[in-house]
């Protein structure tokens, strides 16, 4: 009972984090719950809960769509979530992820020198950030940093980043899952108990950050971003 209540509790910050930032959910549970669960069990349970929070970010924010630039992104990231996920099922490591730390840091320094600073919404740079979030999300189960790094680059309207991000993710999530559970990974009963507690509390955490969002304004949404950003890439640096 008690590591079902930790479940929802993290489900209920994560969610929000997730929601208010367009990334952070699998950021927040996968560190926690891997100290107590294995890993590909861990990338499950946390791929399913991210999977409802997108959706929870697509109907809270629908207002925000913008088909052309999730196509863009979201195409290229299937097809690499899926390699990312298979890579998971024969280990991790490598180091990559202090260097996406180091990396998110950096950004998150120059965004902030840079306030104006923008990329234009070109294929090329979409299709880039869809890759590279994929294969983060598949192999480590915290691709929305990367995401979120490339979205905050177009320095996109509040609505707008938080629905792109979640219809994105959106058909990550449902690639990785796949390749999971086609890898053979099922979650024990226990985990499903959790499960049907943890998704009504994710849509909670989802519907409180929608609220916080309407009060933000918008020149400050990117700022508010970066330091969640600044705050993964330190954490990825440290303890990898």
């Amino acid at each position: 009972m008690a590591h079902i209540l930790l479940l929802g509790l993290l489900t209920l910050f994560g969610s929000g984090i997730g929601t208010a930032t367009g990334f952070g959910t699998s950021t927040v549970m996968v560190p926690v719950m891997a100290l107590f669960v294995p890993l590909p069990v861990t990338l499950l349970f946390v791929g399913i809960i991210h999977l409802f929070g997108d959706i929870w970010k697509v109907l809270l924010f629908k207002r925000g769509l913008d088909w052309k630039l999730i196509l863009r992104f979201g195409l290229p990231g299937i097809a690499a979530s899926y390699l990312g996920a298979s890579l998971s099922l024969h280990g991790q490591g490598l180091g990559l992820k202090r260097l996406l730390g180091g990396f998110l840091i950096a950004y998150v320094a120059f965004i902030f020198m840079n306030r104006e600073w923008a990329l234009p919404k070109r294929a090329g740079t979409a299709v880039t950030g869809g890759v590279l979030s994929g294969l983060f999300a598949g192999f480590f189960g915290v691709g929305g940093a990367v995401r979120g790094a490339f979205l905050t680059a177009f320095n996109l309207p509040k609505a707008v980043y938080i629905c792109t991000s979640g219809m994105i993710a959106l058909f990550i999530d449902v690639t990785r899952i796949s390749r999971y559970m086609g890898g053979g990974t099922r979650l024990p009963q226990g985990l499903l108990l959790a499960l049907i507690l943890s998704i009504p509390l994710s849509f909670v955490g989802a519907y409180v950050a929608r609220h916080f969002l309407i009060k933000l304004p918008q020149k400050f949404f990117r700022i508010f971003v970066g330091i969640f950003l600044a705050l993964v890439g330190i954490k990825l640096l440290i303890w990898g």
